[in-house]
């Protein structure tokens, strides 16, 4: 095996049993002697591929990230053919696919969120990019936002053990979440109201009183 191979087969050894301590432990007993342990490797090797515990939860966080960007990209390709509204679908489908995988994932992003809060900052940046993309794609940005944080708020209820939802249950909302059939009337009746506003707002400009010039309010 050629130094590279083995290079990243070490990579792959460590962080799958960071993910397994942290799983099995908790984030607190998460260290590098652990994960040498845990792995077989030495420390050295851990130390190799990682200098500090930071740089593990920083590599379980990016590793997690590029996973569900992939799953995100190959549903929005297919979204594309049957919504207008791609991107909302994508996240609103990612965010479903988060709740059915292996709880590792959640795991290692809390034992991030313990460890070290500014590496948030990571999935935020993401947020704020997926965030524009719904919006500039939505005929109702507000009401895209607001499907997109209902998903978002069943990932973390079930994620903390706080939901008492059946499977069956959730999923039905999912289902109602990404179908834009149901969203149509509120986004048609936010249209149309927007529209009267629009109007009264333009004969108000219209009917104002044309404002003095300078010289002749210092006159008056």
């Amino acid at each position: 095996m050629d130094n590279p191979s083995r290079s990243e087969r070490s990579r792959n050894a460590a962080l799958e049993a960071a993910i397994t301590i942290v799983t099995r432990d908790g984030p607190g007993r998460l260290t590098l002697d652990a994960i040498a342990r845990e792995s077989g490797l030495s420390k050295g090797g851990v130390m190799h591929q990682f200098r500090t515990k930071e740089a593990v939860l920083r590599a379980l966080l990016e590793q997690q990230m590029a996973h569900f960007e992939e799953f995100s990209k190959r549903y929005i390709e297919k979204a594309r053919e049957t919504t207008d509204q791609p991107e909302l679908a994508a996240q609103i489908a990612t965010l479903r696919e988060a709740i059915s995988t292996p709880r590792a994932g959640a795991f290692a992003l809390l034992a991030a969120m313990n460890e070290n809060p500014e590496l948030m900052a990571m999935p935020r940046d993401v947020d704020v990019q997926k965030i524009a993309l719904m919006k500039a794609e939505a005929r109702d940005p507000d009401l895209a936002l607001l499907r997109w944080a209902a998903a978002r708020g069943l990932l973390l209820s079930s994620l903390f053990g706080l939901s008492s939802l059946s499977d069956a249950e959730r999923d039905r909302l999912f289902e109602r979440l990404l179908d834009d059939s149901k969203w149509a009337p509120i986004e048609q009746g936010a249209t149309a109201a927007a529209k009267p506003a629009r109007t009264v707002a333009a004969r108000a400009a219209s009917q104002a009183p044309a404002a003095k010039p300078a010289a002749a309010r210092k006159r008056s």
